[in-house]
């Protein structure tokens, strides 16, 4: 059984179907950095954790993915920006820096790694977008745990303990939701 759709285009990303101009992309910007704020919202908290298992991950390495690497970024230095500003959008409704603003950091750099693997076809496959998603999920815990290090005043292995061992199933449920929803997002659009 295959799961690889077609290979569209070579360097097209999902957001690259959309008829192309400059309000396109401030709208694809502004909306990606709406979404993760959005998904924010959905927080948990985690018992002896600074930090709640929230959607923002997902959201933010989805658009990574479905933006490319250049919006994806702008999308989360938004996102980033507006909230360090005051708007009310990192999890349970806060703003500004917190411990855990180094995995808000993570993710900006997350969307710049899974949009570019995403221009190279990774989100067409279900195994190759599960390795974007959990590569984008590893680059976002090479930031944030050492900065939950430093700005919760933690030995490594404790930020481990408390900022990285308690996501991990989380994630990968996210990468398998990302695994059904790309590539057959491109299924879909293929027909």
């Amino acid at each position: 059984m295959s799961t690889a759709v077609a290979p569209a285009r070579t360097g097209q990303v999902l957001a690259d179907l959309l008829p192309a101009s400059r309000v396109r992309d401030v709208a694809l910007v502004v909306g990606g950095a709406a979404l993760t704020g959005l998904a924010a919202q959905i927080a948990v908290p985690v018992p002896g954790s600074p930090v709640p298992v929230t959607g923002q991950t997902f959201a933010a390495l989805l658009v990574g993915t479905s933006l490319g690497a250049r919006r994806g970024v702008a999308a989360l230095a938004v996102y980033a920006m507006a909230g360090l500003a005051g708007v009310p959008w990192f999890a349970n409704g806060t703003s500004g820096i917190s411990v855990s603003f180094g995995y808000i950091l993570g993710m900006i750099l997350a969307s710049a790694a899974v949009g570019a693997l995403a221009r190279r076809g990774a989100d067409r496959s279900m195994l190759r977008t599960a390795g974007a998603m959990l590569l984008g999920e590893a680059v976002i815990y090479a930031v944030g745990v050492p900065y939950l290090t430093y700005a919760a005043d933690m030995s490594l292995s404790a930020a481990i303990a408390a900022g990285l061992t308690p996501f991990l199933i989380g994630d990968a449920v996210k990468a398998a939701l990302a695994m059904g929803l790309l590539p057959t997002a491109w299924k879909l659009l293929k027909r």
